[in-house]
């Protein structure tokens, strides 16, 4: 039963994109704020496929550390879906993206209209130096960044492997960062077909206030997320 659900969201998952897609496409020559606003539908109807055809539910808990406005959020990513399902609760989000989804058609145009950060990660001091500047444009713009440290998919309870990209972020905002948990991976592996029902949450945690030494950060940030995070696999 599990993998007849899985088959039926995949179709459903792509139909839905496809959908989304090609009726988002008029919004390109619109204002920026109109492709987020597709992106937080786009993203709420995969919720929707999830529960009804997955059994699979969406919970979103400490919303009240969600920035508001000018924010910098750090978030545990175990599957694919982590950056979809953010869109629906993150005000105007931006996210730092590889520059390798420019790669695919017509999505890469969304990319681009919705001021997602583009990285190379091969790009090393030029790319960082890159990274922090456009983050600093967002920023500006009243809007929230949104970096996965580890910068993979990685299972649950695998050994954390946590970047410097959003060390130096932090400290060249020198704004707080808010540390995101999840359990994603349970339900929706990072590689594989299966969609296991239960429930999804994704957990915005106590703000890490600006200021700290880049070691503290980050031993900060890397103890947060994956406490909490590993507290999530026992539901």
């Amino acid at each position: 039963m599990i993998w007849l659900r899985s088959l039926a969201f995949a179709g459903a998952f792509y139909v839905w994109s496809a959908i989304m897609a090609i009726g988002m496409l008029p919004l390109l020559v619109l204002p920026r704020r109109f492709v987020v606003a597709g992106f937080k539908i786009w993203s709420a109807g995969i919720a929707v496929l999830l529960e009804v055809i997955c059994a699979v539910r969406l919970e979103v808990r400490g919303r009240e550390h969600i920035p508001q406005g000018p924010g910098l959020i750090a978030g545990k990513h175990q599957c694919m879906l982590d950056t979809m399902a953010l869109w629906q609760f993150i005000p105007d989000t931006a996210y730092v993206t590889k520059k390798e989804l420019l790669m695919i058609p017509v999505y890469n145009f969304y990319v681009l209209k919705s001021g997602m950060v583009i990285v190379d990660r091969e790009g090393h001091a030029a790319a960082l130096k890159k990274l922090v500047r456009d983050c600093k444009a967002r920023l500006a713009q009243n809007r929230q960044v949104l970096i996965f440290p580890e910068g993979t998919r990685s299972a649950p309870g695998a050994p954390p492997d946590y970047k410097p990209g959003v060390a130096a972020l932090y400290r060249e905002l020198a704004i707080s960062c808010t540390p995101i948990a999840t359990n994603s991976g349970l339900h929706w592996p990072a590689h594989g077909f299966l969609r296991r029902p239960g429930t999804i949450v994704n957990e915005f945690l106590e703000p890490i206030p600006a200021g700290l030494k880049r070691g503290e950060f980050m031993r900060e940030l890397q103890a947060r997320i994956e406490t909490a995070s590993d507290a999530l696999t026992t539901l």
